[in-house]
């Protein structure tokens, strides 16, 4: 035992500096770095707020449970400003300066696309959240999908024009990007192959505010179903001016409306009937979904929408492997490829297979009375198996 009246204070500081110093070396563990990325500015803004806002609670909740192993958990996120170069750009200081052992993109399809290659050389695992695009996971073996690769949310959507409305007649219209051409394209050739008839497919630009002159045309066509494949903003304008009109037609939307604070609330009661396909099922009673909500709800003062619950997922999934498998780039890798039926937010993860892409159910909410509920789920691997090799 330490004789302090000996020592005297200089070796008290001696012994202080000591102790500090092996407590530096030895004691405190560095952090786990995971990157992220999102269009926190610019014309996606809104659903980069939701992304990042999930990311920071994945990893709040993550370090209030013990981190890794007893290790914590640090974010290192940017802002890609929708902008592809600005995603390379982010994709080589995560890749290089930032340490990061996984990445997760909060990002849309072009950006998401276009720095994949960036982590696939440098073997950072990476897991889009919810781009859709099928080059995504085509990079290479250390990128993941965590949400449905385009194919499969149209073949679910024509699914449900078809088998559950029964639809016989349907125009589309779609926005004139990676996510609108994906969807809109599989769907087509989907709803095609069941019987139905196309009476016309529109398209539009991201941003666009104006539909009137597209919907009366569309309201002349008769058609038993409108299928729109939107944004909240541009998908909220759409709902509000088809009513003005009297198009009366049911509507069928994607998961690109899937958001309260963004379309719920422009659009309100006369969305009320819009069908869309997504993956977040509010109304599951699984513990996963409704602790989600209810920590999302009390941390941000609203309720989450399907980005931020992807982005959750992916975080979750990262945690759970680095707990079972290992920290390391490669390990991660590893780990994901293992994953089975994990109980994520989005659903039951049944596994990822070699190119990287997610099997789970998807989810087919209506809205009723300004709030999206539960309508159906597709569960037919024929529908929602991912593409192979």
């Amino acid at each position: 035992m330490l004789n302090f009246k000996k020592i005297g204070l200089m070796g008290l500081v001696t012994v202080f500096l000591l102790v500090s110093s092996f407590l530096v070396v030895y004691g405190a563990e560095k952090p786990i770095k995971l990157g992220f990325f999102a269009p926190i500015t610019g014309p996606a803004a809104a659903d980069g707020e939701s992304c990042l806002q999930a990311a920071q609670l994945a990893i709040k909740l993550l370090n209030e449970g013990g981190g890794i192993n007893g290790t914590q958990v640090e974010l290192v996120y940017y802002d890609d400003a929708f902008s592809p170069p600005q995603a390379v750009i982010i994709a080589q200081k995560l890749t290089t300066k930032d340490g990061v052992v996984a990445v997760v993109s909060g990002s849309y399809s072009h950006t998401t696309r276009a720095s994949a290659e960036t982590y696939q050389n440098a073997k950072i695992p990476m897991i889009s959240a919810y781009g859709v695009h099928p080059d995504i996971t085509r990079t290479g073996d250390y990128i993941f999908r965590q949400s449905f690769v385009g194919a499969v949310q149209g073949r679910a959507a024509a699914e449900v024009a078809t088998k559950l409305l029964g639809g016989k007649t349907i125009s589309v219209i779609y926005v004139n990007n990676d996510f609108g051409n994906e969807l809109s394209k599989s769907f087509i050739e989907y709803a095609e192959k069941k019987g139905v008839k196309i009476l016309s497919v529109d398209s539009f630009s991201l941003g666009e505010k104006e539909f009137t002159p597209v919907l009366t045309k569309i309201k002349q066509e008769n058609p038993d179903i409108l299928f729109m494949v939107a944004y909240a903003g541009e998908g909220a304008q759409i709902i509000l001016q088809a009513d003005a009109i009297g198009l009366k037609c049911q509507k069928l939307g994607t998961e690109g409306v899937d958001s309260t604070m963004q379309f719920l609330k422009v659009a309100g009661k006369k969305a009320d009937g819009l069908i869309i396909t997504t993956n977040l099922n509010r109304d599951s009673e699984r513990p996963e979904v409704q602790n989600f909500i209810k920590a999302f709800t009390a941390e941000y003062g609203y309720a989450p929408d399907m980005v931020g619950a992807s982005v959750f997922d992916a975080f979750t999934v990262l945690g759970y492997v680095m707990k079972n498998y290992g920290t390391s780039p490669e390990e991660i890798k590893n780990g994901i490829y293992k994953v089975k039926n994990f109980p994520a937010v989005t659903g039951i993860i049944k596994g990822y297979n070699e190119l990287g892409e997610v099997t789970k159910t998807v989810q087919v909410q209506k809205v009723v009375n300004g709030e999206f509920h539960y309508f159906s789920e597709i569960t037919d691997l024929e529908i929602v198996a991912p593409p192979t090799l």
